[in-house]
């Protein structure tokens, strides 16, 4: 075990090597607060150290390069056509901004670079009419998010629901799923949506509108800082107009827990995960705890800032790496074909039978959707299947 951590280490502190391969990662970095790019960052190099330590890819050492986006469109297309200009980087993974990946599509499949998206859900991402396909998600889509959510609210008897969207491709895409849904499901009722700019920093006359419109209980889909602003507000209002939250994963992606603890005593709040760290006990998630300790300095499972992005980031890697292996080559074409030939691979965050296919580029399923409440400690705990009903305030 020695041996294999001075390794990780040695490749850690080697400058950039020529003929390396390279992974891109263009994400919100620079954005104040924001933990989802870095998770991401972490899952990655995880990945990246445990492939280097074993001999690498082709021969050659796997280098992740980062850029800072700031969730900024214009920046992204700009970064991409910068990274798409090396040779040497053989693909671009995204982080959380659904209107970000949105964006690059056509810039992606002008310069046919693989893109992998281990956060953004929007299902206009991986549904689009560019062939062949160079967008790979390990992550959520809003159709499984929203259902989970509306499914939620119906456990609970809570039949009249209501939406608060950002105005945005996000908010659009959530809002599309969320009439889907009712639409083959009778027995609930949209009663209203409202909309909000990001950066708003006053949320109250939206909920107003939505109490007036009888709504039972509020799907929240948001980014941590509106969403502290929202929860925040909502807890200065008397009991019986706080209704129960159900929120979409962008909450977990900064410091939410940390802007509405007090809040999150008064406001009955669950948002959606697809993986935590929490009770885990297979051999891989020990090894990426372990090795996050060497990253973070931190192994505790309840500790785990954004865990979704540290898990998807680093299956995304290890798909990438033997996806190089079958193409044989750092062919970008070839790499992205072989993506959707692979095998089975067990990762963290679920056993892959085949990850993608020609037809299929999501590699996580809605099985993998389910609930979780912010723990007193902070830690994002799944709620016990079967038992997701919403506390007493």
């Amino acid at each position: 075990m020695r041996r294999f951590l001075l390794v990780v280490c040695l490749f850690l502190l080697q400058p950039a090597q020529a003929g390396a391969i390279k992974i891109a990662i263009d994400a919100e970095f620079g954005i104040p607060g924001s933990t989802s790019a870095q998770a991401i960052l972490h899952g990655a190099q995880i990945a990246v150290n445990e492939i280097n330590a074993a001999g690498g890819v082709l021969g050659k050492r796997l280098e992740i390069v980062q850029r800072d986006n700031r969730g900024v469109p214009a920046r992204a297309i700009n970064h991409l056509r910068e990274l798409a200009a090396d040779p040497d980087v053989v693909a671009v993974m995204c982080g959380k901004y659904s209107p970000s990946a949105v964006e690059l599509l056509p810039e992606i499949h002008r310069l046919k670079i693989p893109f992998l998206n281990p956060w953004a859900a929007a299902d206009p991402i991986t549904e689009h009419g560019f062939s062949p396909d160079y967008v790979f998600r390990l992550s959520l889509r809003d159709t499984w998010a929203m259902r989970k959510m509306m499914q939620h609210a119906a456990n609970r008897g809570l039949h009249d629901v209501a939406l608060l969207l950002p105005n945005s491709v996000w908010g659009q895409s959530n809002l599309h799923a969320a009439q889907r849904y009712i639409g083959s499901h009778p027995g609930q009722k949209l009663v209203a949506y409202e909309w909000f700019n990001f950066g708003d920093k006053r949320l109250g006359l939206q909920y107003r509108n939505l109490l007036a419109a009888g709504a039972q209980a509020i799907i929240l889909v948001a980014n941590e800082q509106e969403g502290v602003v929202f929860v925040n507000e909502m807890a200065t209002l008397p009991q019986a107009q706080r209704l129960p939250v159900i929120a979409h994963w962008g909450i977990t992606a900064g410091r939410f827990f940390e802007l509405t603890q007090t809040a999150l005593e008064e406001v009955d709040v669950v948002v959606v995960q697809t993986y935590s760290f929490i009770g885990k006990r297979d051999r891989v998630a020990k090894r990426v705890l372990k090795d996050l300790q060497q990253v973070t300095g931190n192994d505790d499972p309840r500790q785990v800032v954004s865990p979704v992005g540290v898990a998807h980031a680093y299956d995304l890697v290890n798909l990438l790496a033997r996806a190089i292996e079958k193409a044989g080559s750092s062919d970008r074409a070839a790499i992205r074909s072989a993506l959707e030939q692979l095998g089975p691979y067990t990762g963290v965050t679920r056993h892959y039978a085949r990850p993608f296919t020609p037809a299929r580029h999501d590699a996580l399923g809605e099985e993998n959707v389910f609930l979780a409440r912010f723990a007193a400690d902070g830690a994002i705990e799944p709620l016990p299947v079967g038992k997701r009903q919403g506390r007493s305030n």
